[in-house]
């Protein structure tokens, strides 16, 4: 059998966006060991870079070794016991993966729905906390990657705090593609992916946990429900050279393309790489309006990263995706659940965030369309 050549696409849908060439490239060098002093240096390194990219200084930060999918159950097996009530803001599919998390830890998930495609409402947050005194935390997508929308972060974990709940932020979608400080908006516990705005392939799910997620975690008084995942374990691995402890071989290759996607960010700066996605977002938009096509989500709370686009009256989503990908090698993503055949979803993220893709897709939307 022949090795396998994938195909060179565009990868303009939810994900994973093209990983840069740097990246490529830092993936492709020489394998070694993953308890190698370099490697135990390169570690560490990540570490500060990542504490950089979600603009904060806890000492928790690490990338955990599987997809962001992953990540979200690190932070809820780690701080949500049985018992415990959570209260679980829904506006598209990921909330619903929340859900499912609380309650296969054996927690109680009190939702706050939102129709698809809007941000989450504070006003039924604040209720569901007020109703509900003691909820352990306060669950919440950042940037709904199924929708489009972005909801405002610092304000739900302001609630958060205000009734003494842990926030769990989701931020797979946002980071380093829209303004995000865990520190300065007291993000509690949060996680992201490797495969969107850092454009590194996927497998890794940075997390930070602050102190409040660090005190809870302690304050367990039963075991958490994963070993694989047990942040108390993990850290031994993470803890630096001298006071390693073996929990898993770690992705060794996948964390150097971490590193260098990091370090890419850094290089750029957070603030320029906003920036840069708010402004090819405007120019798809611009484009996008110029064919007679719509955006799902206001204005105010449109991710640049992630544009949900209304399939116009009279057109099926499949072919023009299948005529995208096999005549221009153009990925672009459906609508899932409500939104499944309604939708397109066009991501700008990372290193696709820039005016060369933004004409590719436009001009074979045209053409797909005109046909």
């Amino acid at each position: 059998m022949p090795a396998f050549v994938p195909p060179q696409r565009l990868l303009l849908g939810p994900g994973p966006s093209n990983v840069a060439p740097r990246v490529l490239q830092a993936l492709a060098q020489p394998s070694i060991g993953h308890l190698d002093p370099q490697f135990v240096a390169m570690m560490d390194e990540t570490k500060t870079l990542l504490r950089r990219a979600f603009l904060t200084d806890n000492a928790l930060t690490v990338p955990v070794s599987a997809p962001g999918s992953a990540g979200m159950e690190t932070c809820f097996v780690n701080l949500i016991e049985p018992g415990d009530t959570v209260i679980v803001c829904q506006n598209g599919v990921f909330g619903g993966r929340m859900k499912e998390n609380v309650l296969r830890v054996g927690a109680t998930p009190v939702m706050v729905q939102d129709d698809f495609g809007k941000p989450v409402d504070l006003d039924k947050a604040q209720a569901a906390l007020k109703a509900n005194p003691g909820a352990k935390a306060l669950a919440f997508v950042h940037a709904e990657t199924s929708t489009g929308a972005r909801s405002d972060a610092q304000a739900l974990c302001a609630l958060a705090h205000e009734y003494g709940a842990l926030s769990i932020v989701d931020a797979v979608t946002s980071l380093a593609g829209i303004e995000l400080r865990v520190d300065a908006w007291g993000c509690d516990a949060i996680y992201s992916g490797s495969q969107k705005c850092l454009s590194a392939p996927a497998g890794l799910s940075p997390i930070s946990f602050g102190e409040r997620a660090v005190a809870a975690l302690k304050a367990r008084k039963s075991p958490v429900q994963s070993w694989f995942l047990d942040l108390s374990l993990v850290m031994a691995y993470w803890q630096g050279e001298g006071a390693r402890a073996y929990h898993h071989t770690a992705p060794i290759n996948m964390l150097f393309a971490l590193h260098e996607a990091l370090t890419a960010v850094h290089e750029e700066g957070l603030e320029n790489a906003w920036a840069r996605h708010q402004t090819n977002h405007q120019r798809l938009r611009d484009g996008l309006q110029e064919m007679g096509l719509d955006l799902l989500v206001a204005e105010a709370a449109r991710l640049p990263q992630l544009n949900a686009v209304r399939i116009p009256d009279g057109v099926e989503d499949l072919p023009v995706r299948k005529r995208l990908l096999d005549e221009f090698n153009i990925e672009i993503g459906a609508g899932l659940g409500a939104l499944a055949g309604k939708i397109w979803r066009i991501g700008l993220m990372g290193t696709n965030s820039r005016p060369e893709a933004v004409d590719a897709v436009l001009a074979a939307l045209k053409t797909a369309l005109g046909r």
